[in-house]
């Protein structure tokens, strides 16, 4: 498969920036099997601050699984040092906040959940965020405001 980054575009109400609390950040994924074509029902979390042994054990994995309809074993590493965010310049358009790298599964759909870390614009105060619902508002006691991400969305694009 290659490598296959994943792109967020939202809306921005006094937020300078957005970014999954990296390392520790769970990337909720439902996959594809490259090799059957099979789609899985459930979402797999890859993060990397687990690793998995591969059955070759020349070196770990951020997700191994095997596919239930083949039984192919599949891997998906995070490529280091491509972890980014998500600022008020690239408003309205996708940016690339993580890619990976896949052997056998194709990452078709995510779910950005918990686990980021949103920097205020006036105030430069950072906030737990849960995106389950692909929006999330809060008030800033200090700048007597509310500030928010809206129309949360997501795709995957394949990259060299």
């Amino acid at each position: 498969m290659g490598k296959v980054s994943l792109q967020i575009k939202a809306t921005l109400e006094n937020v300078d920036e957005i970014a999954p609390n990296h390392p520790d950040y769970n990337y909720l994924l439902k996959m594809k099997c490259t090799n059957c074509g099979e789609v899985s029902d459930k979402w797999h979390d890859v993060s990397e601050a687990r690793t998995y042994p591969t059955k070759m054990g020349k070196k770990d994995t951020h997700f191994l699984a095997k596919c239930k309809l083949c039984g192919r074993e599949s891997s998906v590493d995070i490529v280091q040092g491509s972890n980014g965010s998500y600022t008020l310049e690239c408003q309205g358009n996708f940016k690339s906040i993580v890619t990976f790298e896949c052997r056998g599964f194709e990452p078709i759909e995510f779910s950005p959940g918990p686990g980021w870390k949103v920097k205020v614009r006036e105030t430069g105060n950072v906030f737990d965020a849960d995106l389950s619902e692909k929006e999330w508002v809060e008030y800033d006691e200090e700048l007597g405001e509310s500030f928010g991400i809206y129309e949360f969305a997501s795709q995957f694009v394949k990259v060299k």
